[in-house]
């Protein structure tokens, strides 16, 4: 498997500002953050990162500023997806791809299309793509499920598609992909409550909300996982266990970004149609920090 995805990514958020500009210093913090504690990989303009609310100007900023902050220290991954698929293999070609190991490519939303229009949809985006492609599949979001023969097929027939990022909260799917797929495909964890039992499995990592908050713990909890060291692992995902719900309680970022507000590292701001996370749900992150 691609050493460069196996560990912990994490889906970055885009910070905001009090009038909901992008606050590009907090940006830089939190990736350095990440990469002096342990982080392996970014993902940059994933759905966490309110990509749906951001302009195209705004994703070529938030790129720049990510790229001057890594420094090329950790590979980093691309959000490019949607469902309009000639508009996503537009945005592929226009994008400056250089600094990027990956593009991770969400379902198509809304649509639903058949197995087989997800099966084209994601061979025009290999067939488009000079870089690999991480496919993304969650379900609860675009109300359709890329079934696991559907994803073992693309990985089968596209040497470009080289993983997916499951999150459909599913262990019975994902030990279909882990028991069918090629050896070198990556079955990605994108469900931070599973992700140790994923990777005890045979699984590759994560992609992780909650790993950018605590990336010394997640990312180390993971390697553990990884090297088949339960006990010590799940010592580490009891202690976070709480807080992963509490971020998932609500909405997505909503819910980490009141753990950064806390931790000092950015505002809670969301952009519309989210709201920021209530007050209960604040109290209990606030006692969660406080007592970790």
């Amino acid at each position: 498997m691609s050493s460069k995805f196996l560990g912990t990514g994490v889906a970055l958020v885009t910070p905001f500002k009090s009038d909901l500009s992008i606050d590009h210093e907090a940006l830089a913090h939190i990736v350095n953050f990440n990469v002096n504690n342990g982080t392996d990989y970014l993902v940059v303009c994933g759905t966490t990162g309110e990509s749906v609310t951001i302009t195209k100007q705004e994703k070529r900023e938030i790129i720049d500023t990510i790229s001057k902050a890594n420094k090329g220290r950790i590979p980093m991954v691309l959000g490019i997806g949607g469902n309009n698929t000639a508009q996503v293999i537009e945005e592929i070609k226009d994008t400056d791809l250089n600094v990027f190991d990956a593009i991770l490519s969400v379902s198509p939303y809304y649509s639903k299309p058949t197995q087989e229009g997800l099966y084209q949809h994601f061979k025009a985006i290999s067939e488009a793509s000079p870089i690999d492609v991480i496919l993304y599949n969650v379900p609860g979001r675009t109300s359709k499920n890329m079934e696991p023969e559907t994803t073992l097929r693309l990985a089968n027939d596209f040497k470009n598609i080289i993983g997916v990022k499951e999150a459909g909260n599913n262990v019975a799917q994902y030990l279909k992909l882990l028991k069918n797929k090629p050896d070198d495909f990556l079955v990605i964890s994108g469900d931070d409550d599973l992700a140790l039992g994923v990777v005890l499995a045979g699984g590759a990592g994560v992609i992780s909300v909650i790993g950018q908050a605590f990336p010394k713990e997640f990312s180390e909890m993971i390697r553990l996982g990884l090297n088949g060291d339960a006990k010590k692992a799940y010592n580490i995902h009891y202690k976070l266990m709480d807080v992963i719900g509490y971020i998932f309680e609500e909405n997505n970022p909503a819910g980490i970004k009141a753990v950064f507000e806390v931790l000092g590292l950015c505002r809670d701001s969301v952009r519309l149609p989210l709201v920021p996370a209530s007050n209960h749900l604040k109290d209990k992150i606030r006692k969660f920090v406080a007592n970790f």
